[in-house]
C-alpha cells in the first residue's frame, strides 16, 4: 500500500507544471499558449501584461512548426494557440480528426514572393526554381501569388485548395520546389525565388517591402488565410480564455503590430 501512495505521489508531481493538483484542476487564472516564435510570441508578450493587469497568468510556449501545437491543444497539453489561419486550422481538423475552434480573428500576414538567386520577375529564366510551403493550405495560397503576378495559371476551380497539379499553365516552365514552410528562409539563397509565410519572413529579417510582390488583401485571402487564437471545441467561452481575446484585441496590442511590423502583420480588429 505504502508503495502505491509513493508512486501516486509521484505521478502526481510530475504533472504539476500542467496541473494544480493531482485531481487535475488546473488554476483558472492562467493561460499556457502556444505560439510561433515572430511574430504570434512577440504580440502575446503584449498582451501578457494586460492579462495579468486583470489577474491573469499568460504562459507564453514557442513552436517552430505546425503540427505539435496543434496536437498540444487537442490533448489539453495547453490551452490554447496562436499561430495559424483559419483555412490551416479547418484543413488539420479535417485531416486528422481534431476539434480545434477558432475564438478570435487576430491579424493577417500577406505572403510575399521573395528574390534568391533572382533579383527580380523580369530577370526571372526559363526554368527558375520557386520555393513554395508543402502543406496543402499554404502552398495552394503560393500558387494563388504566383497567379497572381502571371507567372502560372491554375486550374480555375482550384482556389484555395490547389495544387502543383492544377498548373495549367507554365510559359517559363518553372520548377516549384516544395519544402517544409520553416525551411524556406534558410534555402532562399538556393533558389531563383520564395514564396514565404509572413511569419517565417518576419523571423529570417524580411519585410513585406522586400518582396518583389505581395498578395492582394483585397481578395480573398485577408478573410482565408486570417491568423486566428485555437481552442479545443468546448473552451471557447472559458473566462480566461475570454480574458486573452480580449487582450489580444486591445489598443495596445494593435499599436504593436502596425508599429513593429509595419505592413507585415495586420490587425483585423
Amino acid at each position: 500500500m505504502k508503495k502505491k501512495i509513493l508512486a501516486l505521489t509521484l505521478a502526481c508531481a510530475a504533472t504539476l507544471s500542467l496541473l494544480a493538483g493531482c485531481g487535475g484542476k488546473k488554476d483558472d487564472k492562467t493561460v499556457v499558449v502556444g505560439a510561433s516564435p515572430t511574430p504570434h510570441a512577440g504580440i502575446l508578450e503584449v498582451a501578457k501584461e494586460i492579462m495579468a493587469e486583470e489577474g491573469y497568468t499568460l504562459e507564453i510556449k514557442s513552436f517552430n512548426d505546425y503540427i505539435v501545437p496543434n496536437q498540444a491543444v487537442e490533448d489539453g497539453s495547453i490551452d490554447a494557440n496562436y499561430f495559424q489561419h483559419i483555412t490551416y486550422m479547418n484543413n488539420f481538423n479535417e485531416e486528422n480528426g481534431t476539434h480545434l475552434v477558432s475564438v478570435a480573428e487576430i491579424h493577417y500576414e500577406p505572403f510575399g514572393l521573395y528574390a534568391g538567386k533572382t533579383a527580380s520577375l523580369d530577370a526571372l529564366p526559363d526554368g527558375a526554381q520557386i520555393a513554395v510551403p508543402n502543406d496543402a493550405t499554404n502552398e495552394a495560397r503560393a500558387l494563388l501569388l504566383l497567379e497572381q503576378e502571371g507567372l502560372i495559371t491554375l486550374n480555375k476551380d482550384a482556389g484555395i485548395n490547389a495544387t502543383i497539379l492544377d498548373i495549367v499553365e507554365n510559359p517559363k516552365n518553372l520548377d516549384i520546389v516544395e519544402l517544409e514552410a520553416a525551411q524556406i528562409p534558410s534555402r532562399l539563397a538556393d533558389v531563383d525565388l520564395a514564396v514565404i509565410n509572413g511569419n517565417y519572413a518576419i523571423g529570417a529579417g524580411l519585410k513585406v517591402s522586400d518582396a518583389l510582390a505581395v498578395e492582394s488583401a483585397d481578395g480573398a485571402a485577408a478573410t482565408a488565410y486570417v491568423n486566428v487564437l485555437a481552442v479545443k471545441e468546448g473552451r471557447e467561452n472559458d473566462e480566461a480564455i475570454q480574458a486573452l481575446v480580449k487582450a489580444l484585441k486591445s489598443d495596445e496590442v494593435k499599436e504593436y503590430m502596425e508599429e513593429t511590423y509595419q505592413g507585415s502583420v495586420v490587425p483585423v480588429f
